[in-house]
Order: structure tokens, then sequence, then C-alpha cells
């Protein structure tokens, strides 16, 4: 838990440090969001909903209309919301709303702003600016809308500008005008100008230009198919609720209307054809029947006047009504088979296009029936899908699969049913064998009025039949009602749905916050320069045993009294008590303080660390070793006239060269003297080590600012004479690629017992009064080492 809350913290201390620049993302996003919500057109929602009779879940119809419905059809729920969003439908829809032909009114900010009412407060924030400059739909303000004679032939084109003469009714496209409802030649093709009938305010005359322009029908339908959500009511209701996104109510309320409309005309139309088919098989069989008993009756009064009104005996007439009857039952199986036949021609073709199924007119097999119908239906969705997706798409060819299945199903039936039935004739045919013995035993005069009365009897028979079924059938046709009934119509939400405030701003300023956050993490990504303690930990194994912030009054000196308090003398003080860990004590006492490259700090750090030392009693010396570049003496103003080059030249003594602090009586300094030419030469010298030795039996600790490891070896020729070494590495300036050498670095490595200060770290936040730890950002190094200072030493 304590390692998660410290990655938190590193995490946040990561960012905070750029919060000017969130803040500034933050702003920007806000009014980019605020920019939005003004000049967006807002979108309405209209939902409608419609009832299907479903056979699974099922709405059937009432028992006095079923009884009449010989040609009724079952529906799946999940067929008919393919077939609502259908290209074909749709189409009707876009045609009959001339929605290839969208006109709008071009109007700027401050037009919208003055006059249009369309816009109108909604939600308690919208106002007639909220809208943005361009093309506003004129669905309900225009004074005419664009008919195409072909609407699959027009020319696309974007705008179209025109103005309307209301005295003298005529549009005006450029130099040429055209007269309202009647069919003209333009350059776009064939149109027809009408009078809008949707006008909600037929005082207001918009100020603004009109233009309208032209589209494919079939752009239109995809738009509408892309926007049209059909879904159940629930799991266990047949109801479906349409719902469709528009920047106009009206035009949204008006699709989904003219969609259910078109939805059940189409439905009509399938079932009317259906029972057209079977009242003309029937009309057809009537005719050809009605001849055959018109001859019949011809040949009997021609009979009885040849042969002077024979009658028929008690025993004919006996006879007569049996062969009628199994006459009658002859010619029903008759026409079950013709009809059998024609079900069978129409499952044999060998394409998957929908038609109308052949009346089963006489055939009761309930099997039969579902599997017509479920073959209907079939072809149907195939027929939908074809047009929408095209030969070979995996859903075309799933549908063709069913359809190849239930057909071998269909032609068992039917010759199931068919040998049934021809066994039923080859028995009927038997009985009527039999008959015909007893009438050998008749007069034959007798015998033939009977022979052809028996087939008069039985064609009135048949007549009967199909006039009684004629008559159901056109009941059925006047009777007709569609599958489906619109439960509620098209209407509006007085709000708009799109776009919503809080989800606008709430998306704009996680987009802000993740722009910030990318920003920030690249920055640092490919930043070559150290940032955080991390990024030493993980260069290097050597231990940051400190961390020393920047201070801002850039002093050379921060520490003060004993009982200073300051937040950098907190940090020096630990430093100091590390020591101990790398077995800094009064009898190890020789501390080396160097970096990589100039500008890191050595020199603070050196001048600090030996005040703080000072600061518990004990006496330290300072020893100004960087012979290249001596900084500290510069900067306290020390007189460096002798020094350690005088000492190693042998022209002084070690006395005569150490000063005493003015800060402290426990601090002594020595400078670096002249500068030489040759200074890395003198520190090859024996001299070296007689000083330190000299010094190591005068003070309780000495600490030594030489120079950096980059440039020169000094503090390689130091460092065997010392018992550690502090390498100071800088924020945000010592080189990421310096750090990671400091492994690889033979030479590096032969410091002894080395460790790590990180310097000049600022304080970082909101407040600036939080210590990042080393996670943080510094833009510079506050203690500029050649900055000029009042003195705080004196000679001794």
């Amino acid at each position: 838990m304590e390692s998660r809350e410290t990655s938190l913290n590193q995490l946040w201390n990561r960012y905070a440090s750029y919060w000017p620049w969130f803040v500034f993302l933050l702003l920007l996003a806000v009014g980019a969001g605020f920019m939005y919500m003004r000049y967006a057109i807002p979108k309405y929602e209209s939902t409608a909903r419609l009832l299907i009779k479903d056979e699974k879940k099922g709405v059937e119809d009432s028992k006095g209309l079923e009884s009449l419905n010989l040609i009724s059809t079952k529906k799946i729920l999940e067929n008919e919301m393919e077939v609502l969003q259908s290209r074909t439908l749709i189409k009707e829809v876009v045609n009959n709303l001339q929605l290839y032909a969208p006109v709008y009114e071009d109007r700027n900010i401050n037009s919208w702003m003055g006059s249009n009412k369309l816009l109108t407060k909604v939600g308690g924030w919208f106002t007639k600016k909220n809208m943005s400059p361009g093309g506003l739909p004129a669905y309900t303000t225009s004074p005419v809308v664009v008919k195409a004679k072909s609407p699959d032939s027009l020319q696309e084109t974007k705008k179209v500008f025109f103005t309307f003469d209301r005295q003298e009714q005529k549009v005006i496209i450029g130099a040429d005008s055209f007269p309202m409802k009647e069919w003209v030649e333009t350059p776009y093709g064939t149109l027809q100008f009408l009078p809008n009938t949707r006008i909600t305010d037929t005082a207001y005359a918009p100020a603004g230009n009109f233009y309208f322009a032209l589209q494919k029908p079939k752009k239109a339908i995809s738009d509408i198919q892309n926007r049209l959500v059909i879904a159940s009511a629930s799991k266990l209701s047949s109801i479906l609720n349409l719902t469709i996104r528009d920047e106009v109510p009206e035009r949204g309320e008006d699709i989904l209307n003219e969609l259910l409309s078109a939805y059940n005309i189409a439905m009509l139309k399938d079932k009317n054809t259906l029972a057209a088919n079977t009242l003309r098989f029937v009309e057809d069989r009537l005719n050809h029947v009605s001849r055959d008993l018109s001859s019949i009756e011809s040949r009997i009064e021609k009979y009885k006047a040849s042969q002077e009104a024979v009658n028929v005996s008690e025993q004919g007439k006996l006879f007569l009504e049996n062969v009628s009857a199994n006459d009658q039952k002859l010619s029903e199986i008759d026409m079950k088979l013709a009809v059998l036949d024609q079900v069978e021609g129409y499952v044999k073709q060998k394409d998957n296009s929908s038609g109308i199924v052949p009346s089963t007119l006489g055939v009761t097999d309930p099997v039969l029936s579902n599997l017509l119908d479920k073959l209907s239906e079939l072809e149907l969705e195939y027929e939908k899908k074809k047009t929408t997706t095209g030969e070979g798409n995996p859903l075309l060819s799933s549908v063709a699969d069913q359809i190849n299945k239930i057909k071998p199903g269909i032609l068992e039936n039917i010759q199931s049913q068919r040998r049934g039935l021809i066994a039923s004739k080859s028995n009927l045919a038997s009985t009527n064998s039999s008959y015909t013995n007893v009438l050998q035993t008749i007069p034959k005069k007798e015998r033939d009025l009977i022979e052809i009365s028996r087939q008069q009897s039985t064609m009135q028979s048949i007549y009967g039949f199909l006039l009684q079924k004629k008559e159901e059938t056109a009941l059925s046709y006047a009777a007709n009602v569609s599958d489906s009934r619109v439960v509620d119509r098209a209407s509006t939400t007085v709000a708009p749905v799109s776009p919503k405030m809080p989800i606008v701003f709430a998306v704009a300023i996680i987009v802000a916050m993740a722009a910030g956050v990318v920003w920030v993490t690249l920055k640092e990504l490919f930043n070559r320069r150290i940032m955080y303690r991390q990024d030493i930990e993980r260069l290097t194994s050597h231990p940051v045993i400190a961390e020393i912030s920047n201070d801002k009054s850039k002093n050379p000196i921060v520490i003060g009294g004993v009982n200073s308090r300051s937040f950098v003398a907190e940090q020096f003080r630990k430093l100091r008590m590390s020591l101990n860990y790398l077995g800094v004590n009064t009898t190890n006492k020789k501390v080396l303080i160097t970096s990589g490259i100039s500008g890191e700090g050595k020199s603070f750090i050196a001048t600090n660390l030996a005040l703080s030392m000072a600061l518990t009693g004990k006496k330290v010396v300072l020893l100004e070793m960087d012979l290249h570049s001596p900084a500290i003496s510069e900067q306290l103003k020390i007189a460096s006239d002798v020094g350690i080059s005088s000492y190693l030249l042998g022209t002084r003594e070690p006395e005569e060269i150490i000063r005493r602090s003015e800060v402290n009586d426990n601090l002594w300094f020595i400078p670096a003297g002249p500068l030489s030419a040759n200074p890395t030469e003198l520190l090859t010298t024996s001299r070296l080590q007689e000083l330190l030795n000299y010094l190591d039996g005068i003070f309780d600790y000495i600490i030594i600012d030489t120079a950096p490891v980059g440039p020169v070896t000094d503090a390689y020729i130091i460092s065997p004479y010392c018992d550690a070494t502090l390498y100071v590495i800088r924020h945000r300036h010592t080189p990421k690629v310096l750090v990671e050498q400091i492994d690889k670095n033979s030479k590096v490595n032969i410091l002894k017992n080395m460790a790590i200060v990180f310097n000049g770290i600022r304080p970082r936040g909101f407040g600036k009064h939080h210590y990042g730890y080393g996670y943080g950002y510094g833009d510079g190094y506050a203690y500029q080492e050649k900055r000029k200072k009042k003195t705080s030493f004196k000679p001794i």
C-alpha cells in the first residue's frame, strides 16, 4: 500500500508542475465546447410504435374476420424488422417526401440571432444563436419543395440558389424563372416546384436566401438506414419501437409516418395479390365447368326431344344419386391433383426469387400450408437481402441454403398427398365400375338418359362448390386487413437529444486532460536530461544519499546558524548524517566532491556541506582543489594570490595558505592559489599527500572540491588519498548518457566509496511549498557558481 501511495504521489508530482499548461488546455477545451454548443445544430428524436401479428408472440385477428380471411399469413417479428429497414420501403419514403432534394436556408449568424423562429429556447439554455453558420434545413420554412420526375437520373449538385416570387408564383434560379406545379427542364433534370404544405407559420416570411441540393435517392436511403433504429419493445412483445434522429422534428416524424404507411400498403398489396391469384384460379375453373354444364344440359334436352320425353325409373334415380356422389368425389380429387401439380411446378423452379405461391384451394394439409408459408417468407427475405448486399454475400447464401433445405420437404409432402389421392381415385373408379354393371340391367333409353344426367349432376356439384369458394375468396379480398397496426404515430421529444451540454463538456475536458498527459509524457520521453531521481537509480547502481533543493536567495552559502530551520539547511544536515553510511568519521575524514561536467554545483555542495559539519563543533577545512577553474574563491571574493598551487610549487608552507572563516570559528578554507600552466602535473607530486597528512593531523573533517571527471583526471589522482566521494548530478542539466556511463566507465568506478548527490531541485506544485524529493522539475540552477558575493572568510 505504501509503495502504491508513493507511486501515485510521484505520478501527481510528475504532472502537477505543468499545471499552467493543463489549465490552458482546460480553458481551451471549455471554450471549444462552448462554441460547439453555441453553433451546433440540435438533433431531435422521433419515435413511433407498430404492432405486428407475430406467429410466436402473436396477436390474432378477430374471429369474425379470421373466418373470412382465407389468405391470412403469419409474420415473424425479426423478418418484419428487416422489411421495415429495407431499401425498397425507404425508397418509397425518400421519393414521397422528396428527401433527394433537401432545401436549405443560407443565413449568417446575425440573421439567425435576429429572426429565426425555428430556434426556440429548449432545455433552459438553447437560444436562437445556437446554430451553425451555413445551411439551415428549411423543411418547414421553405415556400417551395422540389420534386424530380425521375429521381434516379438526377444530376447531383450541392447548392442551387433560388428565390420565390410570391406574387407571380414563380421560382427564380439565376436569370431563369420557372412556374409552379409544372414540369420544367433544368440542367439538373426534369423538376417540378410545388408549394410547401409543411410551413408551420404561414405569416413567417424568411429573409434569407434559399438553395436546394440534389442527390441520388440511394444516398438519402443510406442516410435514413444509418439513423433508423428498430427494436422490440420487450422479449415477449410483438410491438416494434421505431426511432430516428433528425435536425428538423417535423421531418423525423414524417419519415416514420411515411415508412409505416408504405409498410402497411406493401403488406396489403402482397395479401391482395395472393387473394387475386386465388380468385383468378376459381373463376377460370368456373368458366370451364360452366361450359361443360351447358353442353350437358343441351344434350339432355336434345335426347329427351328425340326419345319423346323418357323419364328415369326409381331404380335409375337411386343409381344416379349414388353415381353423382361418387363422381363429385372424383372431380374434387382431380382438382386437388391439379393444385398439387401447380405447387410442385412452383417449388421446382431453379432460382430463389420470390413470387406468389399458387393457390392451395382444396388442399387442407396443414403441414404443406406451413411449409409453403415458410418458403414464401424465405424467398421474400432473399429478395430483400439481394437488393442490399449483392450476390455472394454470406447472409444471402445462408438464406439460399434454408430455401434449398425446405424445398425437398415440400416436394416429399406433395408426393405423399398425390399417392393418397391417386389411391382414393382408384377406389372410386372401382365403385363406378360396379355401378356400370348395375346400369346394364336398366332399359337402354333410360340407361342413356341416366348416363347424361349423371354427368349433369357431377358438373352441377362442382359448379356449386366453385361458386361458394368464389364468394368466400371475394369476401376475404374485401375483408383483407394489414397484419400490423400503428400503436403510436410518430412524436418528437421537446428537448434535443444532441448535443448534450454535460456530455460535450465532459468529452472536451477528457480530451484536454488526455492531450496534456500525452504532451508531458512525450516531452519527458524525449528529454535527454536527468529529470527524476528514478532516472538516476535506473541508470546507475550507485546510491543517491541526498537531494538538495534550489534556493531562491542565490547566495553561495545557504546555511545560517546552528538553529537555522530552512528547508535547504535541513537537506544539508541530512547529507551530513548520510556520510556516516559511507564510513566518514573523524578517522576517515577526507571527502572528495566532484561531478561529470561543469555547472552541476559541486562547489556549492562542498561549501555548504563543510559549513554544516562545522556547525556541529568539529574543525573542518575546505580545499579548493579545482586548479583549472576555481569557483569558490571568486564567489566568496577571497584573495587567491597564495593557495594550494603555491604549496605544490614549494613556494609556501601549509600554515601560510590556510584561512579561517568569519561564518564559523570551526571552518577553515584553503584557496586554489594562482593558476598554473600544468595544474594536473602539480597534483602528481608528493607534496599533495604531505599536505593532506598535515591537515589530517589538525582537522576533524577535510572537504575537497575538485575538477569534474569529464574534462580532466584530477579527481582520479586525488581519490586514492580520500575516504569517500560525492558525485554531484544536477536536475535538468546532467545528460542521461553521462549518468549511464558512470557504471560503464572503469575510471569513474575507481573513485573511492562513491555516492550521488542530486542537486538543484526546485519546489513545485500550486503553492510552490512542496518539494518533490527528486521527482519534480527545475528550470535552471539557482546558484551561479561565478556570482560574486561578499566574503565570509579571512586569513588565519
